[in-house]
């Protein structure tokens, strides 16, 4: 019968000698876990049932004592603090609405939402780009929620604001290539074709290096300087 089972084992799972062996004392700790698990669930659900009698013989000797229940007695998951709250028309009326660009790391926090590792994250991608043409780009800041950006421009104003632009007709690969649009092979690709045809005019130049996409070419052209 093992024979019979290690040359199934063979034929059809393609196993050596060496792996079936193996595989035949990998059973029964899987068989274990298996079991295992099925047991630590019935344990969890006896403890919780046992909760919920206690629970319940709380609730009848408070009632019985005259006592009368608003509330349950013990610590319960209300889903209204998991909801961003929506700013009052009150609060809104005592700020001015000043460019988002102009908001730094403690300003930001005054929107709902918005805590000091949130608020930091947004000033180091607004940075590191060099500012933002698009509202849009909020997306891509990493644990920002689409409610969360809506509150942004409850509270500030945005209008495009490249602060800083990349001059690409001066600078080499290892610099460009610090942009978080762009990486270090389409850096190469963009500074080796510059030195073998010249200066770029315009961002329609990068249409003739044909690996380059439109949506690419479109979304790093603000960052950049043809002069």
């Amino acid at each position: 019968m093992r024979a019979r089972f290690f040359y199934w084992l063979k034929i059809y799972l393609g196993f050596s000698s060496k792996e079936s062996r193996g595989f035949v004392l990998l059973i029964p700790v899987l068989l274990l876990l298996i079991t295992f698990k099925g047991v630590l669930k019935e344990i969890r659900n006896a403890k919780a049932e046992n909760f919920h009698i206690q629970y319940l013989a709380t609730i009848d000797s408070l009632e019985a004592s005259g006592i009368i229940l608003v509330n349950s007695p013990f610590p319960v998951f209300n889903p209204q603090d998991t909801i961003v709250k929506k700013s009052s028309s009150k609060q809104l009326e005592n700020l001015n609405r000043i460019p988002f660009s102009e908001a730094d790391l403690v300003i930001l926090q005054i929107v709902p939402g918005i805590g000091q590792s949130t608020a930091s994250r947004i000033v180091k991608f607004r940075e590191n780009l060099g500012g933002l043409h698009h509202k849009s780009q909020l997306t891509e800041v990493y644990g920002l929620k689409p409610e969360t950006i809506d509150a942004i421009w409850e509270y500030f104003d945005f209008s495009p604001a490249i602060f800083k632009k990349l001059k690409i007709n001066q600078i080499e690969a290892d610099e460009l290539a610090k942009h978080p649009y762009i990486t270090y092979a389409e850096a190469k690709v963009l500074i080796a074709y510059r030195k073998q045809h010249g200066s770029f005019m315009a961002p329609d130049d990068f249409m003739k290096i044909r690996i380059f996409k439109q949506e690419w070419i479109d979304k790093i052209a603000p960052y950049l300087d043809f002069q």
